[in-house]
């Protein structure tokens, strides 16, 4: 009689292919200017530093719009957003609204590594449409504790255990500035109400809402080292969206005894809630340590845009201009990635990178993983290995109504102009090779430079779709 054996062969992890882990640490609002390791002297952020320390810091780094939402449209998706119609940044309730949402077509990273048998998290801020159809699970995400709308208070009232600075339109006893209460809630004058960013928006695991009773950069945080902890033995995408240091103004009482020097209570509190999410990034790579990935793990740290200067105290020197805005303190961003073992440590790259690269980078390094042909990123190990000494990208788009933007090699065009009324706002042209702060227009003295990129933009611009809302 005959036998047939059957064997199973377990084969080591490098004969089935290299797949690297990938971590995207995502800060929301964070200035070009405000970490350690971009000149800030003020808030020490040895946790964030440390990743360009292991590796590399862009500091020509871009995001693909001036604000939270088709920011992160753009890096999820690796495109320009207004290709697929998402031009703006929806608040409040236009969060539920039926069209607006990160389209199902759309591929997302996390759908490409999930395909390729990776799993896939998302720790914190969605912004990517808060109804059914656009749930993380519906976009290639396996795991998702965090929210769905623009905004989270970090600890809901009565506000135990921190120090809360609120926007009011009007102030207790009809007095302007600040009004400093007695009971760590003050309140300072604005043109509208803080606002309603709890509403509607509960903290979910999965689908479920939660109850989260720890400050909620140490809640997701939490959440990230048990995700790392239990998904150690596969290849995994940790997307970690923090929701610091966007208001609400919410400093933890540790963290504002550190800062105890610092005599005005709004930058107080901005420093608190940075050194608190420096440390959380520091707990997030310590349990990569402790699972021995560190050296197989793609890590990236960088902002959704730039700071809001007046609403934070956030700086984007030596830059100019803020959030929602075109200029470069609203699109460069801190921007740093390392992988240990296989870039060197240490670099600054100065050639232009945007967040579109992420998505190139993961797919390229990862067996069986193949982004759309549509991705407009490009894959950066090359270049930061000096195998390739070419420039990332030659040319970046920007367009939100009558805001637009491009870069053109060295070049940059920009015209700021209400929605409707683009054509009657004139452009201005700048040469960052000479002139980051972008502090001389140059429209008038370089005509024919000026009309070779408003051809260019007029190109781009031509593909672009029309806003889904």
């Amino acid at each position: 009689m005959n036998r047939i054996l059957f064997f199973t062969v377990l084969l080591p992890s490098f004969a089935l292919g290299k797949q690297p882990n990938v971590i995207v640490f995502f800060a929301d609002d964070l200035g070009y200017g405000e970490l350690s390791c971009q000149g800030n002297p003020q808030i020490p952020t040895p946790h964030i530093d440390s990743i360009a320390k292991n590796g590399v810091r862009f500091t020509s780094g871009y995001v693909a719009g001036p604000n939270c939402s088709p920011s992160r449209a753009g890096l999820l998706t690796g495109r320009t957003p207004t290709l697929f119609g998402y031009e703006f940044n929806p608040t409040g309730p236009l969060n539920e609204e039926p069209n607006f949402g990160l389209p199902p077509k759309e591929i997302t990273i996390a759908e490409a590594l999930h395909g390729g048998g990776y799993t896939t998290g998302l720790i914190g801020k969605w912004h990517q449409g808060g109804t059914a159809q656009y749930h993380p699970h519906r976009h290639g995400f396996d795991e998702f504790f965090g929210f769905t709308h623009e905004g989270h208070y970090f600890v809901p009232p009565p506000y135990k255990g921190v120090t809360t600075l609120l926007r009011r339109k009007k102030l207790p006893g009809g007095v302007d500035g600040r009004w400093i209460g007695k009971k760590n809630l003050h309140y300072h004058t604005w043109r509208s109400d803080e606002p309603d960013y709890d509403a509607n928006n509960p903290i979910v695991r999965g689908g479920q809402p939660v109850i989260e009773t720890e400050y909620l950069t140490d809640a997701l945080t939490r959440e990230a080292t048990d995700f790392i902890d239990r998904h150690d033995d596969k290849p995994f995408f940790l997307y970690l969206a923090y929701n610091a240091v966007h208001s609400p103004l919410q400093g933890a009482d540790a963290y504002m005894e550190k800062f105890a020097h610092i005599k005005d209570i709004q930058r107080r509190i901005f420093a608190a809630m940075l050194a608190n999410m420096d440390d959380s990034v520091g707990r997030v790579m310590k349990q990569l340590r402790k699972s021995g990935l560190e050296e197989n793990t793609i890590v990236f740290f960088l902002s959704d845009n730039g700071g809001p200067t007046k609403e934070l105290t956030s700086s984007n020197l030596p830059l100019r201009g803020s959030k929602g805005q075109m200029y470069e303190g609203a699109i460069r961003v801190p921007f740093m990635m390392q992988w240990k073992g296989e870039i060197p440590a240490g670099q600054v790259y100065e050639k232009p990178v945007s967040s579109f690269d992420i998505f190139a980078t993961a797919a390229a390094n990862s067996t069986g993983v193949t982004a759309p042909k549509q991705v407009e990123g490009v894959d950066l190990i090359p270049f930061v290995t000096g195998k390739n000494d070419g420039v990332p990208h030659m040319t970046l788009f920007w367009r939100q109504g009558g805001k637009t933007a491009l870069r053109h090699g060295d070049w940059k065009l920009v015209r700021l102009g209400k929605r409707l009324e683009a054509s009657k706002y004139k452009w201005e042209l700048y040469d960052l090779s000479k002139d980051l702060s972008e502090t001389n227009d140059l429209a008038a003295t370089e005509p024919e430079r000026l009309a070779e990129l408003i051809k260019i933009w007029g190109k781009r611009n031509a593909k672009m779709s029309k806003p889904l809302f």
